[in-house]
């Protein structure tokens, strides 16, 4: 069999769905999850014979497990992992109720370790394999009203780092792509939006969520341009292990960078003298 096999979670909408159709048409076969029965053959209509759906919720261990062992009897291997599926829980963290926190971090956290789980021992055995997990620019820098999005994406950020560096001798390359606004559902039906009433969140969360509801549908971001570079990270050999994307991403990393570094060197004189006197 020519071309890769491909795992990604999350096809029913955006980045995972276009990401599919473009690997399809390089002659990839992609093995894609779905929460709902009713989506697979829809989804594998787009490219017969080459698109499969499966039923798989990335919270539910059984199904995480099941997946990935069809998966590997059919194909017999998996090339790249793609760690899509997520959404973005948007409100003030004081008033973001707990069990929806808990929902937040099950979902992108949770669930793509489940997934990287599930696979890496096929990885390990053939000595290859790439793991793209689908960060975003929210994990590299807070923004007000998205903090608990914010903590979720930052904790898949450093399970990122920390996997690339255990699994690159091995052949395994793992990239945190990290996404700015793209013109996706995430601002929109993806999302859950949780109202708030404190009035001191007027000018900092709600200000900020509200900019995030009116660019829904408008943001710069072309989503299939965004896959095709997600696609090109698989034909690399030494891929990185951030890819930001987009301008407004680049525009981030780029403040968070130089703000953080000027922020540690101003409060040098507090922070460096605390080890042991030599």
């Amino acid at each position: 069999m020519n071309g890769k096999v491909w795992l990604i979670t999350g096809c029913s909408t955006g980045f995972g769905r276009e990401l599919a159709q473009i690997a399809a048409r390089k002659g990839d076969i992609v093995v894609g999850t779905l929460r709902q029965t009713a989506q697979i053959a829809d989804f594998e209509a787009l490219a017969p014979g080459q698109l499969h759906g499966i039923l798989l919720d990335v919270c539910l261990s059984e199904q995480v497990q099941t997946g990935v062992q069809q998966t590997l009897e059919k194909f017999g291997r998996i090339d790249v992992l793609v760690n899509n599926a997520g959404y973005g829980s948007l409100g003030a963290i004081e008033e973001v109720p707990e069990e929806e926190m808990r929902r937040q971090f099950e979902v992108n956290v949770f669930g793509a370790i489940a997934m990287v789980k599930a696979v890496l021992p096929a990885m390990r055995a053939q000595k290859s394999g790439y793991i793209l997990n689908i960060s975003s620019i929210a994990g590299i820098q807070g923004f007000p009203g998205v903090g608990i999005y914010n903590a979720s994406k930052f904790a898949l950020e450093g399970m990122g780092e920390a996997l690339a560096a255990e699994v690159r001798h091995l052949g395994i390359k793992v990239i945190n792509v990290e996404p700015g606004p793209f013109r996706t559902d995430w601002a929109g039906r993806s999302a859950t939006y949780i109202k708030g009433n404190i009035a001191d969140y007027e000018d900092s969360a709600y200000r900020n969520l509200q900019a995030i509801a009116d660019n829904s549908g408008k943001q710069v971001g072309d989503p299939i341009k965004g896959a095709e570079a997600m696609y090109a990270l698989t034909e690399l050999e030494n891929p990185p292990v951030h890819l930001p994307l987009g301008g407004p991403a680049y525009k981030r990393v780029r403040s968070k960078a130089q703000g953080f570094l000027e922020e540690v060197e101003q409060f040098e004189y507090l922070g460096l003298p605390t080890d042991y006197d030599a």
